[in-house]
């Protein structure tokens, strides 16, 4: 008589806890993959724009069905996350990923009316994420202290809010009604946007210089601080190309240029911070280089920062920095290798039922 192999039930546990441990900002995988592909079409690289599209696709549908799973299987810890002050940032990861698989369907796939509706989904999800999770992060009684409650993540919320402007400016071009008031809509969610990075990196710059850091606080989160200012110029370049079609609008153009290149400058002056402090991190300190998912995070500013200089490049005639966007595309598809791969390994480990470090402490 042949009996199952004694292991196969604990094969099982690690599988759902897994599950039920889903750090919510693992939709950066989307973010990150999808934005490469972005870059590599403004800069005309199709073997890596056309490849990554449809990897996307598949990677949406996975992380998609996982999450609806998840808040089946686990709503209570869910709703948990969503009111956490670092976990709780990480869902608007599923805003932005819709929104910037919607910039590839319209860039890369040319289906500008499939990119439409899912900016419709990106819009629905947008407003009860953000005004949720801040009215939990507001009224909730037991806060932690600034040096523990916030991190790059809360910058997600910036992520989110621009790539809702920046796929709306994109699909505002195509045949939908009310295009007027709907470019209204998407120059209101830029600006916003442009608001909430000024606050937020206003208390995170001030945790980092007031407050203690270490190996294990200073995450690759960190590197939001990049992308999401890498994205609001992106947005800011894509609503100027448009900005003189509409007659009321005319007058902002010179302060949205103006905006938009302040915003290019502080991202590319964030770089060499951020690489100094992962130098202080992993060379200094000597913090072993382990996956988790917060490099994708680290993945997604890379390839952001080369969409963005393209953007600039191209609707403020500034050809000399296109090189720069060349070296930051092939960058961000040699960080995605070495984070795939170290996602990859995971997986295997979680499959093997063999432990494998967890997300959640991660900041």
């Amino acid at each position: 008589m042949i009996h199952p192999p004694p292991t196969l039930p604990a094969r099982r546990a690690p599988l759902r806890e897994a599950l039920a441990d889903l750090h919510p900002g693992y939709f950066a995988v989307v973010m990150a993959t999808g934005i490469i592909s972005v870059a590599a079409e403004l800069l005309q690289v199709p073997a890596l724009a056309q490849p990554l599209y449809y990897v996307n696709i598949v990677l949406y549908a996975v992380l998609g069905a996982l999450l609806l799973t998840r808040l089946t299987l686990f709503p209570r810890r869910v709703m948990h996350d969503l009111g956490d002050h670092l976990r709780g940032a990480g869902f608007f990861t599923v805003v932005a990923a819709t929104c910037v698989l919607g910039q590839q369907v319209v860039l890369v796939a040319h289906r500008p009316q499939a990119g439409a509706w899912l900016w419709v989904a990106g819009a629905v999800l947008w407003g009860p994420l953000i005004y949720g999770f801040l009215t939990a992060a507001m009224v909730t009684r037991r806060k932690p202290t600034l040096d523990r409650g916030i991190s790059g993540s809360w910058l997600l919320a910036v992520v989110a809010t621009q790539a809702l402007s920046l796929l709306g400016a994109l699909v505002v071009r195509g045949t939908i009604p009310w295009r007027q008031p709907f470019f209204l809509l998407t120059l209101s969610l830029y600006l916003v946007g442009c608001l909430l990075y000024l606050i937020i990196i206003t208390l995170i710059f001030y945790r980092l210089a007031f407050f203690a850091v270490d190996v294990h606080t200073l995450s690759p989160a960190f590197w939001i601080n990049m992308g999401a200012v890498s994205i609001s110029t992106a947005a800011g370049a894509t609503l100027l190309a448009d900005l003189s079609a509409w007659p009321m609008l005319l007058d902002l153009a010179p302060f949205v240029k103006g905006v938009t290149l302040a915003f290019w400058a502080v991202a590319t002056w964030w770089i060499p911070l951020l690489l100094l402090l992962g130098a202080w991190r992993h060379l200094y300190r000597r913090f072993p280089i382990r996956y988790n998912m917060h490099y994708w995070a680290m993945v997604f500013p890379l390839g952001m920062y080369a969409a963005a200089t393209a953007r600039l490049s191209y609707t403020a005639s500034l050809p000399f920095i296109l090189p720069l966007a060349r070296v930051f595309l092939y960058g961000a598809a040699l960080a995605w290798v070495l984070a795939a791969a170290g996602l990859t390994h995971r997986l295997v480990s979680i499959g093997r039922g063999l432990p494998a470090d967890a997300d959640a402490g991660v900041p």
